[in-house]
């Protein structure tokens, strides 16, 4: 039953950004968890729809107090999306010109956002690597040097890891009041793993810290069996690598999971429908990963993951029938 919330009067902020941060919590209920109890941090309830928020205005607000971002000077970045969305909302909130390099295989609805909030979208190649001059990262950083602008590179951003062990890490303690077991989170930059990562291991040396990984990436043969491969490709967006970020502490992570782009997607499809709550293509991955852990257990244990951000931003893809088809995932 619909119940309104009761402990005292709502806050009034005084600008967008003191929005970000304090997402609620939520049990899933209505799909098979095995002997454990999953929860949810929605993370999609931030104002700019993603996990990303935080990160966004940690970085910008580290790069105002260390003078490197001045007044009136553009910031540029490398993104699959969702940071970019965070920057054009500190951007549009303090007044900064905004350009964004992307990778082509991104959804269209995350661009024409991008777009509308006042960013430029530059498109580059999807299937190039680290260290060619048209991987997102490499254009980003070389266009940064030629006009002068401040590139953010959330991939070696020590803010990008200080906004979760700061903020994210400590409100799932808190809400979880200390009993937590496992903590499954995907990695794109690796700030949220080892920010939050270690967080959690401070409160509690033994919690399982869990890698969901979509299937192509480099990270779950790294993390399970410390083998080095090839990385092959994806259609999960904003998690899964090529290489480890320099920020990410990848041997926090005891266990992994390869997530097919198949399974994470229908899983993602499976919340909507079973629990009411629609997220992308990387919350897809790591409920899929979370679900394989807590089936697996064989003692009741609490489990936490995100949902990373809202999936109204992959209705041309993931909640897409035809698009689910053409790419064998239904």
């Amino acid at each position: 039953m619909y119940r309104q919330q009761s402990d005292g009067p709502m806050k009034v902020f005084n600008n967008v950004l003191e929005m970000i941060g304090q997402t609620p919590m939520v049990k899933v209920s209505n799909i098979d968890t095995g002997p454990c109890e999953l929860y949810l941090k929605l993370e999609l309830m931030n104002p700019g729809g993603s996990i990303k928020d935080r990160i966004a205005v940690s970085m910008i607000e580290a790069a105002e107090q260390q003078g490197k971002l001045k007044p009136g000077m553009t910031i540029i970045e490398a993104t699959a999306g969702n940071t970019g969305l965070g920057l054009a909302l500190v951007a549009a909130s303090k007044g900064y010109p905004l350009r964004i390099v992307m990778p082509d295989k991104m959804s269209q609805e995350k661009v024409n956002n991008l777009r509308a909030m006042g960013a430029e979208v530059m498109m580059t190649r999807s299937d190039v690597q680290k260290g060619h001059p048209e991987y997102y990262q490499d254009m980003a950083a070389r266009l940064a040097e030629e006009n002068g602008w401040y590139y953010v590179n959330q991939f070696a951003n020590d803010a990008n890891v200080a906004a979760h062990y700061n903020t994210t890490g400590p409100e799932i303690w808190q809400q979880m009041d200390g009993n937590l077991d496992a903590f499954v989170c995907g990695v794109g930059s690796g700030g949220t793993l080892t920010g939050i990562g270690r967080y959690l291991r401070e409160q509690r040396d033994d919690i399982d810290l869990v890698l969901a990984d979509p299937a192509g990436s480099i990270l779950e043969p790294l993390v399970n069996r410390n083998e080095q491969v090839e990385a092959g490709s994806w259609l999960a967006e904003g998690i899964g690598e090529d290489f480890v970020p320099s920020i990410c502490d990848i041997q926090l992570a005891n266990k992994a999971y390869a997530i097919s782009d198949k399974e994470g997607m229908q899983t993602a499809r499976m919340l909507l429908e079973k629990e009411g709550v629609m997220v992308g293509s990387s919350s897809g991955t790591l409920i899929a990963a979370a679900l394989q852990y807590c089936r697996q257990q064989s003692e009741a244990k609490r489990v936490v993951t995100l949902a990373c951000d809202t999936g109204n931003r992959y209705l041309s893809k993931l909640f897409n029938d035809e698009w689910m088809r053409s790419n064998n995932l239904l």
